[in-house]
């Protein structure tokens, strides 16, 4: 049987018509004139999308590139930082700052936990030679929203900068970055900018632009004040990914042009459709409270196989989801819907996902949870856009 493919994965995301054409464009030089007209068009609006007055430096790298490129730019070999450590990529924030040899201090919490702030504060308090937090706004490999706004709220109070990575966070769920007083928001391309993966997006305060010019840059490729040099000519500092800002360029246009408060309405209304349909048909979600926008983990039925379960969502119905990692590979289904997504690629993924697992043999409940979930999606579209939901994320 043939399906349209529907890829509901915690990037890369469906790329929307408007940005392909974009990203077909005939190819211009990166140091000529047209490129920094696209530049300076794009950046006002990556500061609106991260809420920053300061500069958001385009990098050509993954996420991951975007993560170290904070980590080797903000702190030196020995000095101490704190990591959030609650899913996979906390552990990668971990193994950054282990690379650039730095003391690491841990805040720990259960795999589908969102961090307390108190237990960071109580951290902070003991040891005030912590020059860093290093965060998720969204942790991907389990779809928890961590506190962010709290933690801004601790640690501008004192000699620290809160980093955050917002890969799978920007553009899906509120992170003003100057109002709650994140020093350093990254993300990258393939989530909620609706773009191929290759492009990175990072942005500091003003106290960690003090922090990058007293540090001596660990590599030579990531260079943050180089890179502001070269922005405010309307370049970056090596070989830009042209066709990939080219396309920024039109996914801002279609994230900005109706505001961003409507994105995140729709993005909540989305979690809500999810969230509700999975648990209409007897499935649990993995996060019970602080759950992110983008992203629903949802628990694989006692006695079947997830990475089993993965296979025949994708081959008989044409729906692509993630798994688990590490010690939740075969646990749990990740369903991605952020970006170029809506409730009809949802509604079709939770068909598939409950025909998949009467298949193998589960079962579930009598009813009608499609129609509950779409229930939920509309009640969730009355909310004034942005308003938080009732579990305070």
């Amino acid at each position: 049987m043939l399906n349209k493919t529907r890829l509901l994965t915690p990037g890369p995301t469906p790329l929307p018509e408007r940005v392909r054409l974009a990203l077909a464009r005939d190819m211009i030089h990166h140091r000529k004139k047209d490129f920094a007209a696209i530049m300076d068009r794009v950046q006002p609006r990556l500061q609106q999308l991260f809420g920053t007055s300061q500069p958001v430096l385009p990098l050509s790298s993954s996420g991951t590139g975007a993560m170290t490129a904070a980590v080797y730019g903000l702190f030196s070999p020995g000095e101490k930082v704190l990591v959030v450590v609650g899913g996979k990529f906390g552990e990668r924030w971990r193994n950054i700052a282990a690379s650039r040899h730095l003391e690491i201090q841990e805040v720990t919490v259960p795999w589908g936990h969102a961090v307390d702030p108190s237990a960071v504060e109580e951290v902070l308090d003991r040891d005030p030679e912590i020059l860093g937090v290093l965060v998720q706004l969204s942790e991907t490999s389990t779809g928890v929203l961590h506190p962010v706004q709290e933690l801004g709220a601790i640690t501008k109070k004192r000699d620290c900068l809160l980093v955050v990575d917002g890969i799978s966070g920007v553009g899906l769920s509120p992170c003003p970055m100057d109002k709650w007083g994140i020093d350093c928001l990254l993300t990258g391309s393939q989530k909620g900018l609706m773009l191929p993966p290759g492009l990175a997006l990072l942005a500091l305060s003003s106290r960690a632009w003090e922090r990058a010019a007293a540090t001596e840059p660990g590599c030579f490729y990531f260079n943050l004040p180089k890179e502001r040099n070269k922005l405010a000519q309307g370049q970056t500092l090596f070989t830009s990914p042209v066709n990939l800002i080219v396309g920024l360029d039109e996914s801002l246009d279609m994230l900005l042009e109706n505001g961003l408060e409507a994105v995140y309405a729709k993005q909540w209304a989305l979690t809500m459709l999810t969230r509700t349909g999975v648990q209409a048909m007897g499935l649990t979600p993995y996060v019970k409270e602080r759950f992110a926008w983008g992203i629903t983990s949802v628990l694989v039925p006692e006695g079947l196989d997830g990475t089993k379960l993965l296979a025949i969502i994708a081959d008989r119905f044409g729906v692509v989801l993630a798994g688990g990692q590490d010690s939740l590979k075969g646990r749990i289904l990740r369903i991605g819907h952020m970006g170029w997504v809506d409730w009809a690629d949802v509604l079709g993924a939770l068909q598939a996902v409950k025909s998949s697992v009467i298949a193998m043999g589960g079962s579930c409940p009598p009813g009608d949870p499609l129609g509950k979930a779409m229930e939920a999606y509309l009640a969730a579209l009355e909310l004034p856009p942005g308003t938080p939901p009732p579990n305070g994320n």
